[in-house]
């Protein structure tokens, strides 16, 4: 493993210069990432530094050493915390267990000690990376979650949600045996709740109905056909592959011959809804839609049978219509770009028209649902759809069906291009007018001793990690640091223009204590205040 960064703090500077001289910390596995003279100043530095180890005094100014533990603790769990303190004293070691602190060591310092201590905390650490690392245990968790990882990558199939390069890997990885068939189908399979009746096999069982009719119903196909089984919120949900040694036909009869073994064996009943074929899996989702369909047509048809979607709705010759999928790809790709995807997602909605023999009244209907689709997106961030549609009367021209399909898509990539340089606009005004609204806050609260960056963002209505990014990214500093210099910069003023008493401007500017009010100071401008008071540049 590599060093491990760690950081000392403690008032006395030359307790912590003689504790990084002494010790060989390169032979003990660490490197000094930096050290702090009070538990304010650490943890400024720790969220910078991101020490593994912070090493801290329990008695110093401003914040003292269990505090620090404390906000350490919550802020970053993972980092080791060893406390030094002068003080035997048992109420400390209790509350230094209570914060999880690694180890509680009693000053002085010995080297040995702080060795043998230092060198206990790297082993740990290497073990707890060892261990995150550690490929035979890490393969062992996967295969242990491989059932559940298969599940959860077939209901994303069926629901539209399975990227379409990954679909073939996927069902090799989890040995589903359906690929390279003729074509495929969905079907889901409904069981019938049982009355607590005597005489019923599973009346007092009710759990493990599902997994005896899913066994019944694997037995049975087995030797007809390739299948995958498996659990969704609609019921026990298959995926069959249609071969040359069967067909769509010989399974639908299997399906009713299980229904009909369910009643007589199980005695529990079941209904299977058998969707639409379809040419390739990545079409699966409108398979099982249609399947779930014929569920409900139980009403009218009757249970206790294999209901084909076929046998209840009219087959649709050609059907072309903007799927949910699609319109969240287009969404995405106008939203957050960039160009080479807008014109793959919009080049993919134009060939469905291409390959779809439908009405001409369809492709309108087809194109309006896509030009919609953008509207409520322009809707959404307020763009102005003059500007957006360059003044083309775009619905106009679709309804009177003067466009033909390939200026159609030029056209779209133009208005989608258009659209999402205005969004990325929109994103960088709202985050600059974030920072200036975050700034009026700090410049109107700043004497508050209270702000913090937790306060600030309830005032925004964000999230703190989110804004942290954001103000460090427009303003190239922290929020930490720019309400220190707010602060001072006010103390400045207040020097120079009032008799104030410094305690009395150190509460004015957000400060409880004037020493540390009078540290801060003169860490910033190597000078106190009371002597800043004093110099010749007041």
């Amino acid at each position: 493993m590599g060093l491990y960064g760690i950081m000392l703090v403690d008032d006395e500077e030359e307790v912590r210069k003689a504790i990084i001289r002494k010790m060989d910390w390169e032979q003990l596995g660490f490197y000094v990432a930096g050290d702090a003279e009070n538990g304010q100043d650490a943890l400024e530095k720790v969220e910078i530094l991101e020490p593994d180890v912070v090493m801290t005094d329990i008695r110093m100014p401003y914040m003292d050493g269990l505090t620090l533990a404390a906000r350490i603790r919550e802020k970053y769990p993972s980092t080791k915390i060893l406390i030094f303190s002068g003080y035997d004293d048992f109420e400390y070691a209790k509350q230094a267990i209570k914060l999880g602190v690694t180890e509680y060591i009693l000053k002085p310092v010995n080297g040995q000690e702080l060795a043998r201590i230092l060198k206990k905390v790297r082993v740990s650490l290497d073990q707890e990376i060892s261990q995150r690392r550690d490929i035979d245990a890490l393969r062992e968790s996967y295969l242990g979650s491989l059932p559940i990882l298969r599940e959860l990558f077939l209901n994303d199939l069926v629901r539209q949600r399975a990227d379409r390069a990954s679909i073939e890997p996927k069902l090799k990885e989890y040995a589903i045996d359906i690929l390279d068939a003729r074509k495929w189908l969905a079907a889901v399979i409904h069981v019938e709740q049982i009355g607590r009746t005597e005489g019923k096999a599973f009346s007092h069982h009710q759990e493990l109905i599902p997994i005896s009719v899913r066994r019944l119903a694997e037995d049975h196909l087995r030797p007809y056909c390739r299948f995958v089984m498996f659990n969704s919120t609609d019921g026990i949900t298959m995926i069959s592959a249609i071969d040359d040694g069967n067909t769509q036909t010989g399974l639908i009869n299997m399906l009713n011959d299980i229904c009909r073994e369910s009643r007589r064996l199980l005695e529990v009943a079941i209904t299977v809804g058998v969707g639409h074929s379809c040419g390739g899996l990545e079409e699966i989702a409108r398979s099982y839609e249609s399947a779930v369909d014929a569920l409900g047509y139980q009403a009218i048809v009757g249970k206790g049978k294999a209901i084909y979607i076929n046998d209840v709705e009219p087959v649709s010759r050609g059907k072309l219509q903007l799927e949910g999928k699609e319109e969240e790809e287009l969404i995405g790709a106008v939203k957050f770009g960039p160009r080479d995807a807008i014109v793959r997602v919009i080049g993919n909605l134009a060939s469905r028209m291409d390959d779809a023999k439908v009405h001409a009244r369809q492709y309108q209907v087809y194109m309006l649902s896509i030009v919609n689709c953008m509207t409520r997106l322009m809707q959404q961030y307020d763009l102005n759809m003059n500007e957006m549609f360059d003044g083309h009367a775009l619905y106009e021209d679709i309804l009177e069906g003067t466009y033909r399909r390939e200026e159609f898509a030029d056209k779209l990539i133009s208005i989608a291009c258009r659209m999402n340089e205005a969004m990325n606009q929109e994103r960088d005004n709202t985050a600059k007018r974030v920072i200036l609204e975050a700034k009026e806050y700090i410049r109107q609260n700043y004497s508050n001793p209270e702000l913090s960056v937790e306060m600030l963002c309830r005032h925004l209505h964000m999230s703190p990690a989110y804004f942290s990014t954001m103000f460090k990214k427009e303003t190239g500093q922290s929020y930490v640091n720019y309400v220190t210099e707010v602060r001072l910069k006010r103390a400045v003023e207040l020097l120079n223009e009032t008799d104030d008493k410094t305690y009395v401007i150190a509460r004015k500017v957000g400060y409880q204590e004037q020493n540390y009010f009078s540290y801060v100071f003169k860490k910033k401008y190597h000078i106190s205040p009371t002597a800043y008071r004093k110099s010749p540049q007041t």
